[in-house]
């Protein structure tokens, strides 16, 4: 496909834009391969551009921008016209690599992304060339990986299959950005192993399947709540920050099946699997659930719930809401394990730890581990946007049950963060969800409430929302309301500590 050339106008200058398909390639561990033998390695990367990768670009109408000495910035029209180059000067570039010792062979890295470009004399510049340079540092050695842009522009148009390795925070870059990986075949550079075994791609983080619920008893008249239960718990998980959710087609393709749960991690690139039972006995209906590693298969997590049989949809929604939020916090603690066997661990890794110790409750131990590694998260990425709000949350509880020496300034830091958080990610519930808090503990209860009911349109199982709301309306003097809401916190999420209420519960001013 082509695309048109678009203008935009800045302080009266004419800048020329367009929309272009942008790929960024560079060799894999060139530094080493340089400090090994310079000469060697220039002329070979050299010979390579030339006789390999450079006339597979302009075959495909690709123009290369400019050389980086390790690698190249090449602009293509059709994101369909890049990925084919890339996949064939991959293949060429691995055949030639094959015969050498592993710690010799030159390899690319290829990132590819369609955004808009600012148009120079004899270069591109913006946003769009940048995510194309953090996808390139993503992909392995030999591998492509696309943004969601370029993957949506290909979907169906290229004999190859991609794996979704989901949100990925890429240095620099404020949002997070979908990264999909083209999956290797038996000819593909990412296959230059020993063993010439395919790469493994790894899972996203909070990446879960809900597989279809045993009918036991295979009654006809609950199948319909069995199948219900799964969509809807399927599109609340959804809901969590950074969760990766398999669609309810896909995961349906395993109804009736018994296969391994390790086998279907490997097959969805997915971390987590959800299976459960229903049983019906006379008027009573029991559910019971488990969570399991699926790269170990060890059980993480286990849930039954027994209750008598009324209406069946009000059942499956409390069954629904119950479940997100203890899924919620199981999936944080058992993403907090993994991170504390990490040997370096990245930003969302510390953040994952951290949330799990405000997950434990509000002692002061808990939220000292929990602060600290927030700030150690942000130091690694100043714009990671769960870190900077569980920071916030942890100090807003601190500084909000008067356990801070300088509550204002600590409470004022808190809404700093959290507005920036905002900015940055709109629609972040958690994030409304704590200035709401923070507007309680500065006498702006009304305007709290005002948050809190917005985290409720974005995520109606936030039982903290409720528990906030509850708390104060009784403080601004309407406390006939208060139980209802505090109850409604309390169906969803019964076992909850519910730190943001809970702080809210004794510390504001009380009603005249």
């Amino acid at each position: 496909m082509m695309f048109s050339d678009t203008k935009s106008f800045v302080a009266g200058d004419r800048v020329e834009r367009r929309l272009a398909a942008i790929l960024m390639a560079d060799v894999a561990s060139y530094s080493r391969l340089m400090h090994a033998d310079e000469e060697a390695t220039h002329a070979r990367v050299t010979a390579l551009l030339i006789h390999t990768v450079l006339p597979v670009i302009a075959e495909h109408g690709g123009r290369v921008i400019k050389n980086t000495g390790d690698g190249f910035l090449a602009e293509f029209a059709s994101a369909v016209d890049a990925v084919r180059a890339a996949m064939q000067f991959q293949g060429s570039v691995y055949r030639l690599a094959v015969g050498d010792a592993a710690d010799q062979r030159i390899l690319f890295r290829v990132g590819i992304n369609v955004g808009d470009v600012i148009v120079g004399v004899d270069d591109i510049f913006g946003d769009g060339v940048n995510i194309a340079a953090r996808l390139e540092g993503v992909a392995e050695p030999g591998g492509i990986c696309l943004s969601a842009s370029a993957y949506d522009q290909v979907y169906g148009k290229i004999g190859t299959e991609f794996a979704d390795l989901g949100e990925q925070r890429l240095k620099n870059i404020a949002r997070p950005i979908r990264v999909f990986a083209v999956v290797p075949d038996g000819s593909s550079p990412a296959r230059l192993g020993a063993s010439a075994a395919p790469v493994q791609v790894s899972s996203p983080r909070l990446s879960i399947v809900v597989l279809p619920f045993v009918n036991i008893g295979g009654d006809p008249e609950q199948e319909y709540f069995v199948d219900g239960v799964i969509e809807s718990l399927t599109t609340d998980l959804s809901r969590i920050r950074g969760s990766f959710v398999i669609g309810r087609n896909t995961a349906f393709a395993y109804k009736g099946k018994s296969p391994d749960v390790r086998r279907i991690g490997r097959e969805l690139n997915v971390r987590y699997v959800l299976e459960g039972s229903v049983q019906r006995n006379g008027s009573r209906l029991r559910i019971n659930v488990q969570l399991i590693d699926a790269e170990t298969g060890k059980h993480l997590w286990a849930e039954r719930f027994d209750k008598p049989v009324a209406n069946l949809f009000d059942m499956q929604d409390e069954l629904v809401s119950r479940l997100a939020n203890a899924l919620d916090a199981e999936l944080v603690e058992a993403e907090a394990q993994r991170a504390g066997r990490a040997r370096h661990p990245d930003a969302m890794d510390l953040y994952f730890q951290g949330r799990a110790c405000w997950n434990k409750g509000m002692t002061p131990e808990y939220l000292t581990q929990a602060r600290d590694f927030c700030e150690r998260a942000l130091a690694l990425d100043a714009e990671n946007v769960e870190a900077m709000v569980c920071w916030a949350m942890v100090v807003a509880t601190v500084a909000g049950s008067f356990a801070s020496d300088d509550r204002a300034s600590q409470l004022a830091a808190a809404e700093t963060a959290l507005t920036r958080a905002l900015s940055m990610a709109p629609r972040h519930a958690g994030a409304h969800l704590a200035l709401g808090a923070v507007q309680m503990f500065t006498n702006r209860a009304a305007q709290g409430i005002g948050q809190c009911e917005r985290v409720l349109a974005l995520d109606h199982n936030l039982a903290d929302a409720h528990g906030c709301i509850g708390m104060a309306k009784y403080f601004v003097g309407r406390a006939g309301e208060t139980e209802a809401h505090i109850l409604e916190a309390l169906r969803l999420s019964p076992r909850a500590s519910m730190p943001i209420a809970g702080c809210c519960s004794s510390e504001l001013p009380r009603p005249s």
